[in-house]
């Protein structure tokens, strides 16, 4: 099975790109499904391979999902095809702290259904192919890029899906004539030619892919970045299992020195004492595959995370009084420029994008210059965690795809692996993975001068989120009082009597508003469409600082440090609970309230009225909704037909929005008292800022 590339999306004609794009989809969706395929039975897609991860059927049906959400975001279709697959299926697929991997709170699906619904997906995305109304080139802007970035969505979980189908048990797989392992491999030590160090001389990296590239890129991967990289030695071949078995053999798992402090905590939690897919057989190891157990094959690059990696070149380090480690991701950069590898597209001569095998084959098969596998067999770990180049931006339609992994905690890996296609297959790719997590991913180490200090807490500086940082954490401006703290004690106080057991505090930005719930509350969700906002939430909840960087004027910048502690709200961290999530299409499980808050979200989502008429069935008898806004509808937000007041109707008459709350609600609420306008300051500059009122109206739901 061979994999189409990407697409190069300037040129040709508008049919042109339209056949292709579809073929493009086609080829992914088809190859998605043939892989699950590999499962033994049914049964199989609801066990979890990784503890940290969802069961199989969420991502068999989350790349679907994700073709709708994205449209519907985009507007290119109003209309979804399943709201609760499409809430299921959506938010889940890395480890993040807020992810909910409690299979209480899911009712999945039966396997027919998710299959009957990827086939209504297949042909909507087709008819919206065939029909949609777009120009050359397409860039981020075009009507075509969501479905563009569907697909190249879709072809990152062929591979993180494959990952979890080789940690399944082999009963649960069955071979696949379209999924074939390579049969060449040296099982026995004399056998397996020994690794060597290599000079790269000093060179320059500049890294400078632009907004008019012609191939599809994420945001982390557009902007510019250069370094002078000094020489150093790289390993010629990636490291095989013949070569880590001296690792192993030499009681590496359980030396403690060859481990940093982040590695020993995952030796000692899981108790590893060889390669995730080496096989103990007696005083031997077989080896896993994809589909398939083999004799080791010692000549084949091993896969290991970061964690062994790094573990491993310490105890060689020790071994020959050599500084060895990791490359950084401009060193492995110099490498591949140094060896001549100029493609953009990776395809012939190396293992990858399914051009050869559906595993790995020996290491010393694809030659480039001077070493082997600069690109494909497996991904490369590196010592640089991943960070935003210089003019980096955020694509409004997958804010959280790279910004929740600015956090130190998620290494970039390099050259793609056997099962790395589109994208991931390219020049410019940037992938980074949780340092404990395995990706078909191996390593080659090198010998530098440069010792690598990584920083563990860096300061936020995308300019809304670390705005949000000031609006929440910050300092009070023009005497305006703290509107998360207001809003919170506004809601407080209209709780007095009532029954306080759990609040939702929905469009909660970066949560200072629910920690202030949890002063009065037993329990609250902080949810929030943006994946920045909630990683900042969490950070704040998990080390109970953020820092941050404010624009003055210009360059100059500002940076500030709060700390939950100081705001008296370090004791409120237990009780509340942050998820990303969508207002117009939560999940079920968020029910069963007593207070639901939404501040200055109402005027912010694409449905005002759906929104409302849900959230009517998450709240208790008695419970209070209150809702405070502005009112400062956009069509950039909400299209004209979805506002709820804010214009004259049918026979001329003004239609205020707090009108329109009552008439929405309907007579299953009670207003309670009268709107309420409670003042707000936003600094975006040291100069500047937006002085905004916003109305709070509230509302008792009357029964259930």
């Amino acid at each position: 099975m061979q994999a189409m590339p990407t697409l190069n999306l300037r040129e040709g004609t508008v049919e042109q790109k339209r056949r292709e794009i579809k073929a493009y989809f086609l080829d992914s969706f088809n190859t998605y499904e043939s892989l699950f395929s590999c499962l033994a039975n049914d049964e199989v897609f609801y066990q979890r391979p990784e503890k940290l991860r969802h069961p199989l059927i969420f991502y068999f049906g989350h790349t679907a999902t994700f073709f709708i959400n994205k449209l519907v975001l985009s507007k290119a279709i109003n209309e979804r095809i399943n709201p609760k697959f499409e809430s299921l299926f959506a938010i889940g697929v890395d480890e993040m702290s807020w992810d909910d991997l409690n299979d209480d709170n899911y009712d999945w699906p039966q396997v027919e259904e998710v299959r009957q619904y990827r086939n209504q997906v297949r042909t909507l995305v087709c008819d919206l192919i065939d029909t949609m109304a777009f120009s050359m080139p397409i860039d981020w802007e075009s009507p075509m890029w969501p479905v563009v970035m569907g697909i190249e969505h879709e072809r990152i979980h062929l591979e993180t899906s494959s990952v979890l189908i080789r940690q399944l048990p082999l009963s649960s797989v069955r071979p696949h004539s379209d999924w074939p392992a390579c049969g060449s491999m040296v099982t026995y030590a004399k056998g397996v030619e020994p690794n060597s160090l290599i000079p790269v001389p000093a060179q320059k990296v500049v890294i400078n892919k632009t907004w008019d590239d012609a191939y599809y890129g994420w945001d982390n991967e557009y902007g510019f970045q250069q370094e002078e990289v000094a020489e150093f030695n790289a390993s010629k071949f990636l490291v095989s299992n013949g070569e880590f078995m001296a690792f192993v053999k030499d009681d590496g798992y359980n030396t403690a020195k060859y481990w940093e402090e982040e590695g020993n905590k995952w030796r000692e939690f899981t108790q590893a004492q060889h390669p995730v897919f080496w096989v103990k057989k007696g005083d031997n190891f077989a080896y896993r595959s994809m589909l398939e157990e083999h004799p080791l094959p010692l000549d084949w690059p091993v896969d290991v995370n970061y964690h062994e990696a790094k573990a491993f070149c310490n105890y060689l380090s020790e071994k020959t009084g050599e500084q060895i480690r990791l490359p950084t991701e401009n060193e492995w950069l110099a490498l591949r420029q140094h060896a001549d590898v100029r493609q953009q597209r990776y395809a012939d001569g190396f293992n990858i994008a399914l051009q050869k095998y559906a595993s790995s084959e020996p290491v010393t098969v694809n030659q480039t210059g001077e070493f082997f596998d600069v690109v494909g067999n497996v991904w490369q770990w590196t010592e640089t965690p991943i960070y935003p180049f210089e003019g980096f931006k955020v694509h409004p339609l997958y804010d959280d795809f790279t910004t929740p992994t600015f956090d130190n905690k998620h290494n970039l890996i390099k050259g793609g692996s056997w099962v790395s296609t589109g994208n991931e297959a390219m020049k410019d790719c940037r992938y980074a993975f949780r340092r404990h997590f395995f990706q078909h991913a191996g390593f080659r180490y090198v010998k530098g001068k440069r010792v690598l200090a990584v920083n563990d807490f860096d300061y936020e500086s995308d300019t809304q989120v670390s705005q949000y940082c000031e609006f929440h954490y910050g300092d009070e401006y023009y005497d305006v009082p703290n509107f998360a703290k207001a809003s919170a004690q506004f809601c407080i106080n209209a709780m007095q009597g009532r029954r306080h057991a759990k609040a939702l505090d929905l469009g909660c930005a970066v949560g200072r508003s629910a920690f202030e719930l949890a002063k009065y509350f037993d329990h609250v969700d902080g949810i929030d469409f943006s994946a920045r906002f909630i990683k900042t939430a969490f950070d704040m909840q998990e080390r109970g600082e953020i820092r941050y960087n404010l624009i003055d004027e210009g360059e100059l910048t500002s940076f500030k440090s709060r700390k939950l502690s100081a705001l008296g709200l370090d004791d409120c961290t237990e009780k509340v609970a942050f998820a990303q999530g969508d207002a117009c299409n939560l999940k079920s499980q968020y029910t069963g309230y007593d207070l639901i808050f939404m501040g200055n979200l109402i005027d912010r989502v694409y449905s005002p009225r759906k929104v409302l008429m849900d959230m009517a069935t998450r709240l208790n008898k008695g419970g209070l909704l209150v809702i405070a806004s502005p009112f400062t509808w956009l069509e950039e937000y909400t299209e004209r037909s979805e506002w709820l007041g804010g214009y004259k109707d049918d026979n001329g008459e003004t239609l205020s929005s707090t009108k329109a709350l009552e008439d929405t609600l309907g007579s299953g609420f009670k207003r309670v008292g009268e709107p309420v306008e409670i003042p707000f300051v936003i600094r975006e500059t040291k100069r500047k800022y937006q002085h905004t009122l916003s109305e709070f109206n509230v509302f008792e739901k009357l029964d259930d």
